[in-house]
């Protein structure tokens, strides 16, 4: 048979979800060749967060491809961002990167806002992040004045930093004048605010220059904290000084600084919380004072901390791990101890996650006809919300696509055709951030195209695996067929493996392997095929390899290396000593087969390594040389000690033991330690354990031992070298019986019926038993009650099933060892329960409020304590919505379930649809299940807000009128009371005319506009509207009909005789005025206004002198040439006769912030970041307010 790949049909029902899916991995990771129309694909864009250098040219990063190639275009704060009308600003031809020339002029705060690229062709549309571009900031220290530090010895301390804030933030480091790094340790260090702790001063401590560094590595800079001076003084010290300031009769004594328990500098109290985001670097800090100075211990509560991913610093007051996780939330201990006393700090860390990707969407190539899907899977804490987007348009809003349809993360299409061809973005977001995938659909219908190479040769060693490439491309997906030799002999598949990309393995390749294969791609639309070569090689191998070798000092040694290899490959053979090269002198010499060292040193001892390599291939082979002196003395052997012997055991009691031993030789190493281990014959035969360990100078051991235990010993001895093997087993020694001295631990009751209380421990092994006969004696009484205990003995098993119990009753519970001696202490009391049972009371007094449109209060009085029989779970709350309150025939659907944790006695019902009415129950829930449910309650939500017309056209045109046609909102959430349609005329220059405000009755659905402007292009805005307000608006644009027998009767003025012969007159005119005037001013002659200009001189405006410490005239070359800068190209008036200003004066209206704009006392300006606002209608339900950087983060919709 012949070996092939065949796409599975891609037909599907309803039913075939996964075959779709299979089908969509495989198109999906075929390329479409660039030379095959294809939508736009984002391949290089700045970061989200991207902060820059304001001493730097901003360069913000969009690069795409696609066929046609894309065109480029860029949004700022959410508006366009039309870079034409900004000098500083432009594009990189072939590309969306725009590069903003900030050097020579203009400030980068200037250009600090939400960006985002949009690359677009016929095919679609794809769009970048939200890239928030921000400036770096490296602020000084505000002044202050910081007072000396008088402290006695042995006090705490610490030193504020408190650097300015930056972006991003600095580094901390503390350094002294001479910009040294102060020294730190277990009592001196700075915390991860920057502050400098001190558990206790020392004399040494005193200095006048701790200083706070501040380092901004974005900008290079370090800003410097004032000093700050301390001194310490001695308990000796102070005295001095108060006897020199008392009189003869006063007394008074300084008393050194009592040692103390630690206490936490920071943080504060006895708890606190942490939260931190998945996959980030969790930092707990915990620094104390105390003297002596405390150490500091991490613990995690209920668990350990993870191996690998847990680091401490700063001398252990901060403990972080990386990569952090959901499991990694939880409580975290920190306990500061010294001598005195130990103090603990518990954090509650919660770790949060942005979103991250579990299936991000793949590009989809589908021919006509055919079926397939786009999949958007992600996860975050809280669970990300997921939207799409159709070439950058919600995909809520986007033209309706019958071949499509959303079912939450996944985009079905079905029977795509090629007009269908777009990009669609998956944005999935959540409060700590957000992700965008493009992905697009290509409807292509191509036939098979082989985009490996033809007639490639493949080389290959015998016996390895070969791998014959034939990547190909094509639309429906080809079959691909394989054959060897120029006769199509078949390829069988249990001899190679035919891979999704069309690679063609054959996992061994043998000398009958060689030959020409051709690969053949088929579909419905054609066939392509391509031929590639296979060569088999033989291995290169070291037939004759360098072996072992000792020799003495000064002598010559040879190593050898004969290969054997393909006669058509080269080898390189190459030696090394201990994996280097070896050492360049003229004692070692290689040639063909030969590696050989003559006067052999000490140091040419080592590894010596062979190494052959072909193109195809590589083999080594070592071999050790040891160099050893002349003399016959035979070298000292450095080992592991010789194992102890003659074990003996003495003084021999019922809890102790004597053990002696005879250590084995040290082997020229001395013996630093011995490990002495046991074997529990009776209980773990074969299984050894640690006993004890003693210093290498012992030969001795007291042992401590267990009753009923059958011992026997064994000794290890180590030195540097090693440990050595163990001795022989010592003889056995069983000690006596007696009664257990420990009880089980994890003693638990809960019952798994209503009628039984199940009790159950963790039994005690073989060891800890002390004796034979091993049982329990289970205990059980109810709490509340005055029963005596009743107690029963069971074998050593770990669970006893108590029956006829009443339902969900406390008990105390205790489980005793006891053995054939006797019993084990009094065992502690724990709690348990009997087993619950259903709840048996609904609860009462059911209320409804209802809040607004789509969300309603539900209140409940709570069941009686000893109706629920059960541990308290909860309230549930069961809700359904019968047909719309317009829809006279009421059906139930699919109810809907919220459940309230814990005895709450309310809850908010969301997401409840408009003008709808609702029924609903509560029941109350415990370990066991739902009690009944409360009498039905029904409620009525009000009216809100209808959506979006489904559809508006304008059909009909003529010279002044145009006809809309519309279908109502899909969901009109109340009764329609009215439209409202507002258009507007947009001329040539796409600026918008006045705006017409039209009321359109709620029942129509056709209007027709009459006495418009012909040949005009109007804009219209359309939304519906009920009682409540208005609802989303729809949007389209239409153009009235051109007047023909106007545009006949229009003549170009160019063209006329007339008019040429006077552009002449008038260019020959100003020709003479010009020579005219030119020959005036050789003259020497003034201009009437000159002399008059020159006379009166406006005093305000004349240069102020530098010598009274004022600046001069303030005129630059720029404002030179502007007076005399002649009107822009195209620049015109506006409708209202005022003149738009240029350059400076209109650099608030430019970018939006009109009289908004603040500036700071410097001149910096501090608006907010927004873009230049169109001129479109205000509505009542969108916001003007530019958005946040921050928030353009967090969420991309």
């Amino acid at each position: 048979m012949q070996l092939k790949i065949m796409p599975k049909k891609k037909h599907l029902s309803a039913g075939r979800v996964p075959l779709v899916l299979f089908l969509c991995q495989m198109i999906g990771a075929l390329d479409v060749p660039l030379d095959l129309v294809q939508p736009p694909t984002i391949t290089q864009q700045s970061p989200k967060d991207y902060i820059i250098d304001p001493r730097e040219n901003i360069v913000i990063q969009c690069e795409a491809k696609g066929k046609p190639p894309p065109s480029f275009s860029w949004t700022r704060n959410g508006t366009h961002f039309d870079i034409d009308k900004d000098p500083l600003v432009t594009m990189k031809p072939g590309s969306g990167t725009l590069v903003i020339n900030i050097i020579t002029e203009g400030k980068a705060e200037t250009y600090e806002g939400v960006y985002q690229c949009t690359a677009r062709n016929e095919r679609g549309a794809a769009i970048s992040n939200n890239i928030v571009v921000r400036p770096s900031r490296s602020p000084l220290w505000t002044k202050e004045r910081l007072e000396p530090i008088t402290l006695r010895n042995g006090q705490s301390l610490v030193l504020p930093c408190r650097p300015p804030i930056g972006l991003p933030p600095a580094i901390i480091f503390w350094m002294d004048n001479s910009f040294q790094r102060l020294p730190q340790s277990e009592r001196v260090s700075q915390g991860l605010n920057g502050d400098l702790y001190f558990s206790n001063v020392l004399p040494e401590d005193t200095r006048e220059d701790y200083i706070c560094y501040a380092r901004f590595n974005h900008t290079q800079t370090i800003q410097q904290k004032q000093p700050i001076s301390l001194k310490v003084i001695s308990v000796d010290e102070l005295n001095d000084t108060i006897a020199a300031n008392l009189s003869d009769t006063e007394f008074y004594g300084a008393k050194p600084s009592k040692e103390r328990p630690p206490t936490f500098l920071t943080p504060e109290g006895n708890e606190s919380l942490k939260e931190e985001l998945r996959g980030n670097v969790l930092s707990l800090e915990c620094i104390a004072e105390g003297l002596p100075t405390p150490i500091i211990y991490w613990i995690k509560e209920d668990g350990t901390l993870p191996v690998n991913r847990t680091f401490y610093r700063n001398f252990k007051k901060t403990l972080q791990i990386t990569q952090v996780t959901e499991a990694d939330s939880g409580n975290y201990q920190c306990i500061a101890k010294n001598p005195l006393g130990a103090v603990h700090h518990t954090i509650a860390v919660t770790v949060k996650a942005a979103p991250y990707w579990i299936a991000a969407p793949q590009n989809l190539v589908l021919s006509p006809g055919e079926n397939g899907t786009l999949i958007c899977r992600a996860n975050g804490n809280p669970k990300p919300r997921i939207a799409w987007l159709t070439n950058g348009v919600p995909i809520e809003i986007a033209p309706d696509d019958p071949s499509r349809k959303i079912d939450g993360d996944t985009i079905i299409f079905s029977n795509v055709q090629e007009r269908l061809s777009a990009v669609y973005q998956c944005n999935a977001s959540n409060e700590y951030g957000y992700l965008l995938a493009n992905a697009f659909v290509n409807v292509l219908a191509e036939p098979p195209r082989i985009l490996t190479s033809a007639n490639i040769l493949y080389q290959v060693i015998a016996n390895r695996p070969a791998f014959l490439d034939c990547a190909f491309f094509g639309s429906p997906l080809p079959a691909i067929e394989w054959f060897k030799g120029t006769k199509g002999s078949a390829l069988h598949e249990d001899i190679y493996v035919l891979h999704d990309n069309g690679t063609l393995e054959i996992p061994v390749a043998q000398k009958d392997s060689t030959g020409t294969y051709t690969c053949v791609a088929r579909n419905k639309l054609g066939m392509a095929k391509n031929e590639v070569h296979l060569e088999i090689k033989d291995p290169t191998r070291i037939i004759k390899q360098p072996e072992h070798a000792v020799v003495q000092r000064g002598s010559r040694v040879s190593f050898d290396c004969k290969l054997k290899h393909d006669p058509t490959l080269v080898p390189t053979v190459m030696w090394l000593k201990d994996h280097g090269e070896l050492p360049n002198e003229e004692r070692f010499s290689i040639d063909k087969d030969h590696l050989v060292v003559t006067d052999v040193s000490d140091d040419d001892g080592g590894t010596y390594t062979c190494t052959a390599n072909t193109t195809l291939d590589s083999v080594s082979a070592s071999a050790v040389l040891r160099v050893v002196a002349p003399t016959p003395t035979p070298a000292p052997i450095y080992d592991v000690p010789n194992p102890p012997f003659d074990l003996e055991l003495t003084n021999q009691l019922d809890d102790s033991v004597q053990l002696t031993w005879t250590p084995g030789d040290d082997n020229n190493s001395p013996i630093t330690k011995f490990i002495i281990e046991y074997e529990d014959a009776m209980h773990e035969a074969g299984v050894w354990h640690h006993q004890a360990e003693v210093s290498g100078t012992q030969t001795t051991a007291q042992l401590k031992l267990s009753p009923y235990v059958n011992y026997s010993f064994r000794v290890m001895a180590e030195n540097n070298i090693g440990r050595s093997l163990p001795s022989e087993a010592s003889e056995q020694y069983l000690t006596k019986a007696a009664e257990p001295d420990q009880n089980p631990t994890a003693v638990e009751g809960l019952g798994t019926e209503p009628d039984n209380l199940v009790i159950t421990w963790k039994p005690l092994n073989g060891f800890e038993s002390n004796g034979p006969g091993l049982q329990y004696k289970v205990s059980w009484r109810q709490k509340d009650g005055d029963d005596e205990w009743t107690s029963v003995v069971v074998a050593n098993v770990s669970k006893y099933i108590v029956s006829g119990t009443p339902t969900f009753v406390p008990y105390l519970i205790k489980v005793q060892s006891l053995n054939d001696v006797g019993f084990a202490p009094e065992p502690a009391v724990v709690m348990g329960h009997s087993g619950e049972d259903l709840p048996m009371v609904a609860p009462g007094n059911v209320r409804v409020n209802v809040v607004n449109s789509t969300l309603a209060e539900v209140h409940w009085d709570p069941v009686p304590l000893k109706s629920i029989r059960g541990h308290l779970q909860g309230y549930r709350i069961y809700y359904w919505k019968v047909q719309s309150s317009s829809k006279r025939n009421r059906r139930h659907i699919e109810k809907k379930i919220l459940t309230f944790q814990g005895s709450k006695t309310h809850g908010m019902l969301p997401g409840l649809q408009p003008y709808s009415h609702y029924f609903l129950n509560v029941r109350v829930v415990n370990g066991k299940g739902e009690g009944p449910a409360s009498s039905d309650r029904g409620f009525h939500t009000p009216e809100g807000v209808p959506s979006a017309p489904s559809s508006l056209k304008i059909v009909n045109p003529t010279l002044d009128s145009l006809t809309l046609e519309w279908d109502p909102p899909s969901h009109p959430n109340g009764i329609l009371t009215e439209y409202t349609l507002k258009y507007q005329p947009i001329n040539s220059t796409h600026e918008l005319g006045p705006l017409v405000d039209l009321k359109i009755p709620a029942n129509k659905t056709r209007w027709t506009l009459k006495n418009l402007n012909f040949s005009t292009r109007y804009k219209f805005y359309f939304y519906a509207q009920t009682s409540v307000g208005s609802g989303s608006q729809i949007t389209e644009e239409a153009i009235t009909t051109v007047d023909e027998a106007m545009a006949s009767r229009q003549v170009d003025i160019a063209t006329q005789g007339w008019f040429i012969g006077l552009m002449c007159a008038v260019a020959l005119l100003i020709l003479i005025l010009l020579i005219v005037c030119f020959v005036r001013r050789n003259k020497g002659g003034k201009y009437p206004v000159k002399e008059k200009e020159d006379a009166h001189a406006d005093p305000e405006i004349q240069p102020m002198k530098e010598d009274d410490g004022t600046f001069g005239e303030y005129r630059s070359f720029e404002s030179d040439a502007e007076d005399h800068k002649p009107l822009k190209k195209g620049s015109r008036t506006p409708s209202d006769r005022t003149v738009e200003k240029e350059n400076s004066d209109d650099s608030l209206v430019d970018y939006g912030e009109g009289v908004n704009g603040q500036f700071n006392e410097d001149g910096s300006f501090i608006g907010q970041y927004s873009g230049k606002k169109e001129k479109e209608p205000a509505e009542g339900n969108e916001s003007s307010e530019a958005p946040s950087p921050v928030n353009a983060m967090n969420s991309f919709v």
